[in-house]
C-alpha cells in the first residue's frame, strides 16, 4: 500500500491528506479513499524512532479524474472526529500560507455568537476565517470559540488586550489555541513567526477565507484618516506671508468682525463713547411708582433710605458737632458768643 513513495506518484493523480488523526492507518485511509475510485498506493509519512505517522499524507487515484473527484467529496470528512483537508497534491505549491495566528476564546456567555466575536476582534487586525463558536448537536453554544489572524501582531494584540475583560456577562480567556496535529502544541511558537516573517518578507500570499454577509451586516467600518483642515481663505490679491510659513497672523481674516466693548450695568446717561443711548433706554432719575399694598416710597433725599443708618459712601466727611450739610442753616450760637459764630 505504501510502496511508492510521494515523489514517485503521479502527481495529477494524487491527494493531499491532512488532520488525519493519530490513530487512523494505512489501511483506513485506503479503505476511506477507495470510495471515491480506484486507489493506486497510500502513503502516510512515519517519524523514525516512534514508526507513528505525522497527520499527514498522500492517496494516489487510477486516474487524475478520481482525484479531483475525491479532492471534492472527501474534504471535511471526519475521521476520529477530525476534519480530513483533501486537497490536490499538485496544488501543493500554489497552495497559501497558513500563518497559525489561531487564538482560542474560551468561557463565552451563552448570548455570544459569530457575529460578536467578529465585532470584537475585527479591531485588532485582518482576520482570515469567520470566527467560530463551538456548538453542541442542538447548536447551543459549548462556550469557547476560534478566532484566525492574519498576523502574530494582530494576534498578540488582541491576547493583551481581551483576555480577562468582559464579553457580555463573563470574563473571556484569551490564548493562543492547540495546534491539530494532536501533541498538545499552541501556536505562536517561534518556528510559526520566524515562517511568517519569512513570509511576510518574499510577499508570500496568506491564506484567507470570504467572511459571510451577515458577520459584515451591520458592522461598524474603521474611522476613516482625519483630512487636513485647509488654511482660511484669503481675499483675492492678498497675500500673507506669516501663514504661508505656518505662523500664527495678527491680521484678522477676511469677515472678521473685531468684538464690540461691552458695557456693564445699567445704561448710562449719555449713551457709550458719547452716542446717545436709543429713545427709552436712557437711565431715569424718576423712580418707578410703588407697588399698590405697600408703604410709600421714601423720597430719594432721605438719608440711610436703602441703607444702615451709620452708612456714609466713599470720601464722605462728617461735619463737626455744630455743623450741618452745605445749604443748611446754621444753629443758633450758644449763649454768651457773639452772634457773628457760626457765620
Amino acid at each position: 500500500m505504501s510502496g511508492a513513495k510521494h515523489w514517485e506518484q503521479d502527481k495529477e493523480a494524487t491527494v493531499y491528506v491532512g488532520n488525519i488523526d493519530e490513530r487512523a492507518t494505512d489501511a483506513l485511509v485506503w479503505e476511506l479513499m477507495v470510495q471515491a475510485g480506484p486507489v493506486v498506493n497510500v502513503h502516510l509519512p512515519k517519524d523514525r524512532v516512534t514508526q507513528s505517522h505525522q497527520g499527514f499524507g498522500f492517496v494516489e487515484f487510477n486516474g487524475e479524474v478520481d482525484a479531483d473527484y475525491a479532492a471534492k467529496i472527501m474534504n471535511g470528512i471526519r475521521l476520529y472526529g477530525k476534519a480530513l483537508r483533501v486537497n490536490k497534491a499538485s496544488a501543493d505549491k500554489q497552495k497559501p500560507l497558513e500563518i497559525g495566528a489561531e487564538l482560542f476564546i474560551g468561557n463565552l456567555d451563552p448570548m455570544v455568537d459569530e457575529k460578536v466575536l467578529y465585532d470584537t476582534f475585527r479591531r485588532f487586525g485582518t482576520l482570515i476565517a469567520p470566527p467560530k463558536v463551538a456548538r453542541d448537536d442542538n447548536g447551543l453554544s459549548k462556550g469557547y470559540g476560534f478566532v484566525s489572524y492574519s498576523s502574530f501582531e494582530a494576534s498578540d494584540d488582541a491576547i493583551n488586550n481581551m483576555n480577562g475583560q468582559f464579553l457580555m456577562n463573563k470574563d473571556v480567556s484569551v490564548q493562543y489555541a492547540y495546534k491539530k496535529d494532536g501533541k498538545g502544541e499552541r501556536h505562536g511558537d517561534e518556528a510559526e513567526r520566524m515562517l511568517a516573517a519569512q513570509a511576510k518578507k518574499h510577499n508570500v500570499q496568506i491564506e484567507s477565507q470570504p467572511m459571510p454577509p451577515a458577520l459584515l451586516q451591520n458592522s461598524v467600518p474603521a474611522p476613516p484618516a482625519a483630512a487636513a483642515v485647509p488654511p482660511p481663505a484669503m481675499a483675492t490679491g492678498s497675500f500673507d506671508p506669516a501663514m504661508a510659513a505656518g505662523i500664527p497672523s495678527s491680521r484678522p481674516p477676511v469677515g472678521f468682525a473685531p468684538p464690540q466693548p461691552v458695557h456693564r450695568g445699567p445704561p448710562p446717561l449719555f449713551g457709550v463713547n458719547g452716542v446717545p443711548p436709543p429713545p427709552g433706554t436712557g437711565r431715569s432719575n424718576a423712580l418707578p411708582p410703588a407697588p399698590s399694598g405697600l408703604p410709600a416710597r421714601p423720597p430719594p433725599s432721605q438719608a440711610g433710605y436703602g441703607s444702615p443708618a451709620d452708612f456714609h459712601p466713599g470720601g464722605f466727611r462728617i461735619p463737626p458737632p455744630g455743623f450741618g450739610p452745605p445749604g443748611s442753616v446754621p444753629p443758633p450760637p450758644p449763649p454768651g458768643f457773639p452772634p457773628s459764630y457760626g457765620r
